[in-house]
């Protein structure tokens, strides 16, 4: 049974029973907002039910000791401070965040509530936090760092598609974290010898017409940065990246299982796990400012060997061998 599915099957009785006791003698329900940037599509669910399961196996009982507050933008940047300034409008007692748009919406709402990134894109560059070690403010949890993983990023495909000299980097323009991650790739790209050519997105509708510039100019493969907006139609992109036989490189394994080539990332459910012991820890007293920004410290490869086959490039047996997960 996979990992995943084996945890989102736990029943919710691994309870710590002092801190439910205490919880009830205090007769107090914690509301917990969760502001996410993307649409609640399964993928997405699933990384807040291994939130939600955290909290659970820590104690927290939905409905006797918490409550939450889901608040989806799917994907529209417009939609973000309307949903923050309405779980700043009920109190809630913190604001967990799924992107780094969303905390970046959540800080410009409020200065006093406790705030917990599940995912974000360096917080000390994006202005969310003073320091990782120390963020000050309001603002805590989890990085994502993808712009630090571009140059392996690069590097896998210059082992898959060996005659690669030209890549694309397909981003979100709408995405701060996007930004420097497209940064980080061009500086990592004279490394390994590759051109890049830098591909904008924003919003869905803009999609063919980057496909259109990708048909046009061949690269040699696609580097998708991901986004919250592109993860919500990573189908798609598989699709068109598959129709025009670009083979696609990606930061989490939910593109690779919608079809794209490969995928080397932060393991996302174990990201929204950690933010919520945080937010455990936050509910138990202690203050945002004095919790460090945490970093991943798994790390999960992907092969899509069918995509693979479809597109007629052979994996190098070594790099299969290495591979977290192989789909055939």
């Amino acid at each position: 049974m996979d990992r995943r599915a084996f945890l989102g099957g736990l029943a919710g009785g691994l309870l710590a029973a002092p801190f439910a006791a205490e919880a009830q003698q205090a007769g107090k329900v914690y509301r917990i907002g969760l502001l996410d940037y993307s649409a609640p599509d399964a993928a997405r669910l699933d990384w807040w039910s291994a939130f939600r399961q955290q909290l659970r196996e820590l104690g927290y009982v939905e409905g006797q000791h918490i409550s939450f507050e889901p608040r989806w933008a799917k994907g529209d940047d417009d939609r973000l401070p309307k949903l923050a300034a309405e779980l700043v409008g009920l109190k809630v007692d913190v604001i967990a965040t799924g992107g780094a748009n969303a905390a970046i919406a959540a800080k410009r709402a409020t200065s006093t509530i406790p705030i917990v990134m599940a995912t974000s894109t360096d917080p000390v560059e994006l202005g969310l936090i003073s320091g990782l070690r120390q963020p000050g403010g309001n603002v805590t949890g989890m990085t994502s760092i993808q712009s630090g993983l571009a140059a392996k990023r690069l590097e896998l495909v210059k082992i898959i598609v060996p005659r690669a000299s030209r890549i694309a980097i397909l981003w979100d323009e709408t995405n701060p974290g996007s930004r420097l991650a497209v940064h980080e790739t061009k500086a990592a790209a004279g490394t390994v010898g590759l051109t890049i050519q830098a591909v904008p997105v924003r919003g869905v509708a803009t999609l063919e017409a980057a496909f259109a510039t990708l048909v046009r100019d061949r690269p040699g493969a696609l580097d998708i940065v991901p986004s919250p907006m592109l993860f919500s139609h990573r189908q798609r992109l598989a699709e068109l990246a598959m129709k025009h036989r670009l083979p696609t490189v990606v930061g989490s394994r939910e593109y690779a299982e919608a079809g794209g080539l490969a995928s080397y990332g932060a393991d996302y459910p174990e990201l929204f796990r950690h933010a919520a012991t945080l937010v455990d820890k936050i509910l138990k007293g202690a203050k945002p400012s004095d919790l460090p920004v945490e970093q991943p410290t798994k790390f999960e490869l992907v092969i899509n060997l069918k995509t693979a086959k479809a597109l007629g490039l052979t994996i190098p047996p070594s790099l299969l061998g290495r591979a977290d997960h192989v789909i055939e």
